[in-house]
């Protein structure tokens, strides 16, 4: 893993993850969700706060750290996940779609996470959650 990618990951899951996981739990953030995971190896939920756009029963996200980010493993074994959205959690299918043009999804999404995902990201992958209706 290189430096910046280390110190981005040391950041998120010190500072930026709790922060904003207690925000989206509580409703307040609007651009972000909740993904929760089956952990690929212990079968446990794993939660990690995206930036999204939900358009219908469809959210996209872009995933910064592409492949190598746990939560994408994850979801490579087990589509299946749950989403807090604005306080409630629902459930959905997960689509990992490496021929979408990840940075033109960006310009979809949220500014300030578009912009921090293209300065920190080195790996773009275009995710796409069906949720259950």
């Amino acid at each position: 893993m290189n430096t910046r990618a280390g110190l981005t990951k040391l950041f998120q899951k010190q500072v930026l993850n709790p922060t904003v996981s207690a925000l989206v739990r509580r409703g307040i953030l609007t651009d972000w969700a909740l993904v929760e995971t089956k952990g690929r190896n212990s079968g446990l939920p794993r939660t990690t706060p995206v930036g999204v756009r939900v358009v219908g029963d469809t959210v996209w996200l872009v995933a910064e750290f592409g492949g190598r980010a746990s939560y994408v493993r994850n979801i490579e074994a087990d589509a299946h996940v749950r989403l807090c959205i604005r306080g409630v959690w629902r459930s959905g299918t997960a689509q990992l779609l490496p021929d979408d043009d990840a940075r033109a999804r960006l310009r979809t999404l949220p500014r300030l996470n578009s912009a921090a995902v293209r300065a920190v990201g080195t790996d773009l992958l275009t995710i796409r959650i069906d949720l259950d209706r």
